[in-house]
């Protein structure tokens, strides 16, 4: 259920039982805060100071699009910031709205601001679900002050949102609650007497902190265990006086009260989004920085949130001849080795495969000579273009590319002592050029020694 769903339930519920909107619906519902000296967390953007909230205290609140997880005030900041500055408040679901629904928006709006001269806020839950067409028509609104556009996105804008409406907004990057703000979102849950429990369910400090760290930065989801507990303690043996009498909840009644539900909630992963490339990207350089802890980390998990076993296999076999190369060269052939056992047994056995091999290149010694060599000579390909082969290296198929000169003067190199000969290989231009810098690590030392030796003061110009 999405903050607008949270929203509406509360309020067809209200109407239905006739208790107060402020009465209504879920815990995390009703403890959404009303103002900015409600809302806990998010100091990098809303602390004393911040752009933002000079913004929102001024009433000059621009076009916003926040970014962040679920569950860490995008809803809660856009409904604050309409309060706060006094605007009308329109809101949609980018999954369930299309250009109609916009455009009977921005005739709303028009509407307002003529009878009121009142500005409205646009809310988009969901925005980078909107297609281009969609996000098109958002443009004229928002470059003519129709609307003032807050979207909020868990998916990092700069991929789902094209170039003009993200050049018309001002992106605000959310993070995860701390689990110290957790911790103060639960405690005020549990003792606000209108909104929250009121004191009927007492949890101890380390029960609050297991809940705040399970939560993994997600006000909903803490509140929503916190529900769920006191649900349970109104259900059991106990009436609600005799369990407050009783004491407070420690960490194991509350695991008993979820029975191990919030532990096994979904890791946040999105496939084909931000929390993807952060994995991965973090996955990858562990293992380029030798650390096999953070890579087995990271492995598990991408292997929980469900990522295809095949792609992080075929990871690991760039990495192989990315970072470690010839300094030890079975590290391809143990990254080949567990793409193909991957294929082979599937899941869950191949997370066996996938650990040895993550293990493997973690501790082997390191080397991205080749990677920068290949990358070297194409730039240089590039620069220079097509140079003419030396005339000593080109094949005479005919009697004519022989009397030309082709092939005269090549030397054969088993025939010669150490099995190099005395000549050169690359075009004039580009005579004592290397590309090929072996790293004194691993085999790739002595590859080093070795490469000296063969590279004599005759490839020099």
């Amino acid at each position: 259920m999405d903050s607008n769903d949270l929203f509406d339930f509360a309020e067809k519920e209200s109407q239905t039982s006739g208790r107060e909107p402020g009465l209504a619906g879920p815990l995390a519902h009703r403890m959404r805060p009303l103002s900015l000296d409600e809302f806990i967390g998010q100091e990098r953007v809303l602390g004393p100071g911040k752009p933002l909230r000079q913004w929102i205290s001024a009433d000059r609140v621009p076009s916003l699009i926040l970014w962040g997880p679920p569950g860490t005030g995008k809803t809660t900041l856009a409904r604050i910031i309409a309060n706060q500055t006094q605007s009308h408040f329109e809101s949609l679901s980018a999954v369930l709205s299309g250009v109609k629904d916009i455009k009977e928006a921005a005739a709303r709006a028009k509407e307002a601001r003529r009878m009121g001269r009142r500005r409205t806020i646009l809310f988009v839950d969901e925005i980078h679900r909107f297609n281009k067409s969609q996000q098109d028509a958002l443009l004229p609104h928002v470059e003519d002050g129709t609307i003032t556009l807050i979207g909020a996105t868990t998916e990092n804008p700069s991929f789902e949102l094209n170039s003009a409406l993200l050049s018309r907004t001002r992106v605000v990057r959310l993070e995860r609650l701390s689990e110290e703000a957790l911790g103060r979102i639960i405690e005020r849950a549990l003792k606000d007497p209108e909104r929250g429990l009121g004191g009927f369910l007492r949890l101890s400090v380390e029960a609050i902190a297991w809940l705040a760290a399970g939560a993994e930065g997600d006000a909903r989801r803490a509140l929503t265990a916190v529900e769920n507990v006191s649900l349970y303690a109104a259900n059991g043996e106990e009436t609600p006086e005799s369990a407050a009498r009783a004491g407070e909840l420690g960490v194991e009644g509350v695991k008993k009260a979820l029975e191990s539900a919030l532990e096994r909630q979904p890791i946040p992963y999105d496939k084909g989004g931000e929390e993807h490339y952060s994995v991965i990207s973090a996955f990858i350089k562990s293992l380029r920085d030798s650390d096999p802890h953070a890579g087995l980390y990271y492995l598990a998990r991408m292997l929980e949130a469900g990522e295809d076993p095949l792609f992080i296999a075929r990871r690991l076999v760039i990495l192989a001849s990315e970072d470690i190369g010839n300094a030890d060269p079975r590290a391809l052939q143990v990254a080949i080795a567990v793409k193909e056992a991957v294929d082979f047994i599937g899941m869950p056995e191949a997370r066996i495969s996938l650990a040895q091999a993550v293990t493997y290149l973690a501790v082997a010694p390191k080397s991205n000579a080749s990677y920068v060599g290949i990358g070297d000579a194409i730039a240089e390909v590039r620069r220079t273009g097509a140079l003419p082969v030396p005339m000593h290296l080109r094949n005479a198929v005919t009697g004519l590319m022989r009397r030309e000169g082709y092939g005269e003067g090549y030397k054969y190199a088993h025939s010669e002592t150490g099995a190099r000969a005395k000549q050169t290989h690359l075009p004039e231009e580009l005579l004592g050029r290397r590309f090929y810098e072996p790293k004194d690590s691993g085999l790739e030392r002595q590859l080093k020694e070795r490469l000296d030796r063969l590279n004599p003061d005759f490839e020099k110009k």
